[in-house]
């Protein structure tokens, strides 16, 4: 299934590639290294183009090119040479998904094979070169094959084991040639910092074959630099196994190689490997029996140690599960404490809620029985009341809980300022005392009067202050214009407070009617008790303002009565329906605030 999203370029590429004759696709492979570098190393963008690039093929062509004949390709060496660098980060990095088993099994081991196949043909044809340019253009593309390779081994630690066991990779060990043995033998050494443990999974024979020959260069070879990386080598692998160190010590095939090491030349740049080297080789027989001895006794008497121990503890024994029981007990009497005061705890505060609740309920009941009482006109207000008397008892109790809060905090800072006043008060007491003694006996020295200097420097500073601050004069006619404003401004506002004065007294009066009229609604009796000219107190003189009166009652009843979902869109204020027999009740029964009997 190929992916969604694919980079353009790399399917005009895998179109091309298609297309295009068999020896002009290793030249439009090469295309995949420019479309590789420019995205950043480690981006998301990256592994969506390596994944592209597996799913089109593109790799298993990459493959099949440096599978083929090295003289039929265009460009040669450095075609290839470019080729394994595009497969080996390709693969490093690639997520392959449900060709993983594919991708691991046979893409990556094929690949190694053939990195180290084309590392044997171009050690093959750098031996034959007879020129000097040649061989150097040879061993650059060799390092280039070498470098892809260990690139490819850092990304997949598995192929290691391969690596390490392939003929091949045994054959460019095994050169003659210094330079192509000093790259081998570094690669080798970097995949071993990678990973060491591969070395002892291969066969025992690969293994002998590798060391006789790191052995072999570092003694027959007289090049500084293999000399020095097989030192290394050796010193890597002897201290990263204790069995490649035995083998070193003790096998035959080795027997003189310590020997041999002490007559190298002193002085060059790998002394210091090799001395630790040699140090890692000398076995030292007697050190090492005392040593052995020594471990044995030490292990004697651990023996004897640890059954004296075990004797003991069995006698105590007894005794240790009489306390475990108890110390059991304990914890046990202990959790369940915990656990029924954490109970009580819980039923306490189930209690508390139900209290709440019932409170709750029972408030909401009596309001409830309060707006049935109170008259529809007076239920905003009522419940503004009791709004306004919620608020006000929240406000008391969060301010009294601030200011006891504020008080506790304040508290040692009030007793350290009260500290503080009375250490004030002793020590002002005590300097005034200091003080009257002291003018007690002080004889009178005189008023102290200015002097010139004195009078003539604060005389100048009164001057500069007034210099930097002058006064704002103003002429007569700004005055007058300034004051007839004043007074005309003073003119209206007298005139505005006198209009507002009569609109508040006007207020007040109504508000009196209102309250008298309620008062009256109130006082009066029930129908049962009610007598003939009572009912006469309440009658309007004005038919259709009852009327009005009436319909305006049922319209605000019928809004509180209405449920949430027939008030959406809709105000109190507007105008309901009313059926006509609910208006053909006897227009006597009702009340009209503010009107007068007949």
């Amino acid at each position: 299934m190929k992916p969604t999203g694919t980079d353009p370029r790399i399917l005009s590429l895998a179109a091309e590639v298609a297309k295009s004759p068999e020896q002009n696709v290793p030249v439009i492979l090469l295309k995949l290294k420019e479309i590789i570098n420019s995205t950043s190393l480690g981006s998301s963008e990256l592994k969506k183009i390596k994944q592209d690039i597996y799913c089109y093929d593109l790799i298993q062509y990459c493959l099949l090119v440096l599978s083929q004949d090295c003289s039929r390709i265009q460009g040669g060496w450095t075609t290839i040479s470019q080729l394994t660098q595009i497969l080996s980060h390709c693969c490093v990095g690639l997520e392959p998904g449900e060709d993983a088993e594919e991708f691991y099994n046979e893409l990556l081991p094929s690949a190694a094979e053939n990195f180290l196949v084309l590392g044997r043909h171009l050690q093959t044809c750098f031996i034959n070169a007879a020129k000097g340019e040649e061989k150097d253009e040879l061993l650059h593309f060799f390092q280039i094959v070498a470098d892809s390779l260990f690139w490819l081994l850092g990304g997949h630690v598995q192929l290691i084991q391969n690596v390490l066991q392939s003929d091949h990779f045994l054959h460019l060990l095994q050169t003659d040639n210094v330079q192509i043995g000093s790259t081998v033998m570094t690669v080798l050494q970097n995949i071993l910092q990678i990973n060491s443990g591969d070395l002892l999974r291969i066969e025992g024979k690969t293994l002998h074959s590798i060391l006789d020959e790191v052995v072999f260069k570092l003694l027959s070879t007289r090049s500084p630099e293999i000399r020095s990386t097989a030192t290394k080598l050796l010193l890597l692998m002897a201290e990263s196994h204790q069995e490649i160190l035995i083998l070193l010590r003790l096998s035959a095939c080795y027997k003189g190689v310590r020997s041999l090491l002490n007559n190298q030349e002193t002085g060059s740049e790998f002394n210091q490997e090799l001395r630790q080297l040699l140090g890692l080789l000398s076995p030292k027989v007697h050190q090492e029996e005392e040593e052995q001895k020594l471990h044995q006794a030490a292990c004697l008497i651990q023996a004897y140690w640890k059954g004296f121990q075990t004797r003991k503890r069995i006698k105590k024994l007894p005794s240790a599960v009489t306390a475990l029981q108890r110390s059991f007990r304990t914890k046990r009497t202990t959790r369940l404490v915990k656990l029924n005061r954490h109970k009580e705890e819980e039923d306490h505060r189930l209690q508390v809620q139900l209290q709440r609740q019932r409170a709750m309920r029972l408030s909401r009941e009596l309001r409830l029985n309060m707006l049935e009482i109170v008259h529809p006109g007076q239920v905003e207000k009522h419940n503004r009341e009791m709004e306004e008397k919620s608020a006000l008892i929240i406000q008391k109790h969060w301010r009294g809980y601030r200011e006891r809060k504020k008080f506790h905090q304040q508290k040692p800072s009030l007793v350290e300022y009260k500290a503080a006043v009375t250490l004030q008060r002793a020590a002002l007491k005590f300097l005034a005392k200091c003080h009257k003694r002291k003018k007690q006996f002080a004889p009178w020295q005189g008023l102290q009067g200015l002097t010139d200097a004195h009078r003539v420097e604060l005389k100048q500073q009164v001057d500069d202050y007034v210099r930097r601050h002058p006064v704002a004069q103003m002429s007569d006619v700004a005055s007058r214009d300034l004051h007839a404003q004043a007074q005309e401004r003073l003119q209206h506002y007298f005139m505005g407070r006198a209009i507002e004065e009569r609109a508040q007294q006007h207020r007040e009066a109504l508000m009196a009617q209102i309250s008298t009229n309620i008062e009256q609604l109130i006082r009066a009796p029930s129908l049962k008790e009610v007598e003939e000219k009572e009912p006469e107190l309440f009658i309007s003189r004005s038919r259709p303002v009852a009327a009005k009166a009436k319909q305006a009652h049922l319209t605000t009843l019928k809004y509180i009565q209405a449920p949430w979902w027939k008030k959406i869109g809709e105000k109190a204020g507007d105008e309901i329906d009313v059926a006509q027999d609910e208006l053909s009740v006897e227009l006597e029964t009702l009340f009209i605030g503010g009107t007068k009997p007949p």
